[in-house]
């Protein structure tokens, strides 16, 4: 092995939270190298987060422009070109890779762009993109490698070379059918995309609902929507075999509770889950150990089981939003200046984009009642939300959890137009520690989709005596 060259800081990964550490790491005046295989910034601005909301978004055009007519404005035909989706998309990324170069170079962090793997602690050999070999060694390492689409182990699937959420993105034209295997948040937001580009879409989820952390009633409500929009949804559906190729035909064997049944399509969407890039990455030979699941053995300060080696994002099993990793960075940072941060009891939000879209933080009610937690819950249809009325988007409702023996707010979770914003609301309240009359008697704007809130927490019911 060559004598390896030497960094303050070395990260392997440039995702959300690997590239915040070397940039700050950097203008602190540390050495620092960054080690990344293909996408600079990490999957969020390249393949994930903020390339599938663009095409979504270029999805709900198609979408409004077929009911223009319901709200007064006559069009003609509606047609979707899918090179011009694809063409939007690709200029966003571009430019977002452009602003992550220039951060870079503005930092000092030195970016290499080739396919590493630890050969002794605290050292990693690259191999370069544009060739040869490097050996980097770092007083601290950080590691970042992300996560990536699971493949199920079903016979003829992985030969069917099915798309995942990164072919999917960069199609030039509408599936046929698009299969789409799973009913997580990424699939439901791509099969409705799809299916408003103009593809049939059918999801075969193997649990009894989709979105299964969802409480049921939430489950349901996306649910309907999609169904109304031509989506055939199968659920406790398991897939024994896949003949076909992908983008040429392919037919699924599948098994419900009704018998076994062939569902022919165009395309295979895997949308079922994801596994960490820690696999042939040379882990035991940094002594860094893994979970049960493959995923990097953090403690609550994201350390590794080695020494000055830490793991942030996906593969450090954090909740995988690039608003989590970033997170992790604040906490790593925060930590190494004589801090005392932790993972535990952050209250995390999340959002799925699906039209509309769903938001969530806090408590549901499924986990207050596997955990014993007393709850009042209050329900609003966003049907009676005024802002809703004007704009015809009353799908869905608003639901708050109250601690049942004080008044705090536990949890909240939001079907409907704006959702997102509505919870980022609820959250700082949360984050406050405010109790809910403050936002039940809050004078909000009038019409806004944050009005309802007051009428949501004025529906929450009186303490028990």
């Amino acid at each position: 092995m060559a004598q390896p060259e030497h960094y303050d800081i070395l990260v392997f990964g440039s995702g959300a939270g690997g590239k915040l550490i070397s940039w700050h790491m950097a203008q602190a005046g540390l050495r620092t190298a960054v080690v990344e295989r293909r996408w600079i910034g990490g999957s969020c601005p390249n393949i994930a987060c903020l390339p599938s909301k663009n095409e979504v978004w270029s999805a709900k055009i198609a979408h409004l422009a077929r009911h223009a007519a319901e709200y007064g404005t006559k069009t003609g035909p509606v047609s979707v070109d899918m090179v011009k989706v694809r063409e939007r998309k690709r200029a966003m990324v571009e430019e977002l890779v452009a602003i992550h170069v220039r951060n870079f170079e503005a930092s000092g962090a030195e970016l290499i762009m080739g396919t590493g793997h630890f050969v002794a602690p605290k050292t990693i050999e690259v191999s370069l993109n544009d060739g040869g070999t490097r050996v980097l060694a770092g007083d601290k390492v950080f590691i970042n490698v992300g996560s990536r689409s699971a493949v199920p182990k079903v016979p003829g699937l992985a030969d069917a070379g099915p798309l995942t959420h990164i072919e999917a993105l960069e199609l030039d034209h509408l599936p046929e059918h698009l299969i789409v295997l799973g009913g997580g948040y990424v699939g439901l937001e791509l099969a409705q995309a799809y299916r408003r580009f103009g593809s049939r879409v059918t999801v075969i989820e193997q649990g009894l609902q989709i979105m299964g952390r969802e409480d049921p009633d939430v489950a349901e409500a996306v649910r309907e929507i999609l169904v109304s929009e031509g989506i055939q949804i199968l659920h406790a559906t398991e897939v024994l075999r896949v003949q076909g190729r992908s983008g040429e035909g392919v037919r699924i064997a599948a098994r419900s509770a009704s018998g076994e049944t062939t569902i022919e399509g165009s395309d295979i969407l895997l949308a079922a889950g994801r596994i960490a890039n820690t696999d042939g990455i040379g882990l035991e030979a940094a002594g860094v150990a893994l979970d049960e699941r493959g995923y990097i053995r953090v403690n609550e300060r994201l350390e590794t089981s080695a020494p000055d080696i830490w793991a942030v994002g996906d593969c450090a099993g954090s909740p995988q939003f690039t608003h989590v990793a970033e997170d992790d960075f604040r906490i790593i940072r925060d930590n190494l200046a004589g801090g005392n941060r932790s993972t535990r009891d952050r209250l995390i939000p999340y959002c799925m984009y699906s039209d509309p879209p769903l938001g969530h933080v806090g408590l549901s009610e499924g986990e207050a009642q596997r955990r014993g937690i007393a709850v009042r819950v209050a329900k609003l249809p966003t049907s009676v939300v005024f802002r809703a009325m004007t704009t015809g988007e009353t799908q869905g409702f608003m639901k708050v959890l109250v601690a049942a023996a004080d008044d705090r707010i536990l949890g909240f979770t939001m079907v409907g137009a704006e959702a997102g914003e509505v919870l980022a609301v609820v959250q700082t309240a949360m984050l406050g520690g405010l109790p809910y009359q403050t936002l039940r008697d809050a004078v909000l704007t009038h019409p806004t989709m944050a009005e309802g809130l007051g009428f949501l927490f004025g529906k929450v019911p009186a303490r028990s005596a």
